[in-house]
């Protein structure tokens, strides 16, 4: 369990550190509105955003994990559905162009639509999956809609604790990009990580699949 919620905060800190999740976003905003407000405010709009895109995705595999008798079938399906974007994101590289037309004063519905289309809440489906450990299913004897109450609660912890990590490193990289390096620096040394986010992807889905498989 420990090393579970380990990995909701690390995936947490590994979606801030990708630009794709938009801190530099919190940046430019900055330096368009000449305000350290807007930096701010601009990270507290990306996390919302974030944070409803990962509900969206969790709060159905929460509602599934009550019927206890395709417990496993579920995670092998997560498993597979994770892999199956990873590699599609693999081979078709390109970034959706409807992020582009998304206006700057509406971040927070920028974050939640990035957040879907590169798969970040199916990211979180595995581990989520995981911590709805078979020990939590061996309550037969009671009713489904407890269940499905303790699994939507457990959702919105894992939704809310990757969200804070995930901000947190977005607005430090930004503070120390706003403050000191510039937009330039971004442009000449940030590396792509489209092709690491993918394999990530595969990599997570796979061992959701096979930790899935041995439990069957």
């Amino acid at each position: 369990m420990a090393a579970l919620w380990g990995a909701v905060i690390f995936s947490g800190i590994y979606h801030g550190f990708n630009p794709a999740m938009g801190w530099p976003l919190a940046v430019s905003a900055a330096l368009f509105e000449r305000k350290k407000s807007a930096l701010f405010k601009a990270t507290i709009a990306l996390g919302v955003g974030h944070l409803l895109s990962m509900l969206i995705i969790l709060l159905p595999f929460s509602i599934l994990t009550s019927f206890i008798i395709w417990e496993s079938e579920i995670r092998i399906a997560a498993g597979l559905l994770v892999m199956s974007l990873g590699v599609y994101l693999l081979i078709n590289n390109r970034h959706p162009k409807f992020l582009a037309r998304i206006p700057p004063s509406k971040l927070a519905l920028w974050s939640f639509l990035a957040a879907l289309a590169h798969g970040a809440g199916l990211m979180l489906v595995p581990i989520f999956l995981g911590l709805c450990a078979p020990e939590d299913f061996d309550t037969g004897h009671q009713a489904a809609q407890t269940l499905m109450g303790s699994k939507i609660e457990t959702a919105l912890v894992v939704a809310l604790i990757h969200t804070l990590a995930m901000s947190f490193i977005g607005a430090f990289l930004a503070i120390i990009v706003y403050f000191w390096l510039g937009l330039k620096f971004i442009s000449k040394t940030w590396f792509n990580l489209d092709a690491v986010w993918a394999i990530s992807l595969i990599l997570v889905g796979a061992i959701g699949l096979f930790t899935a498989i041995n439990h069957t």
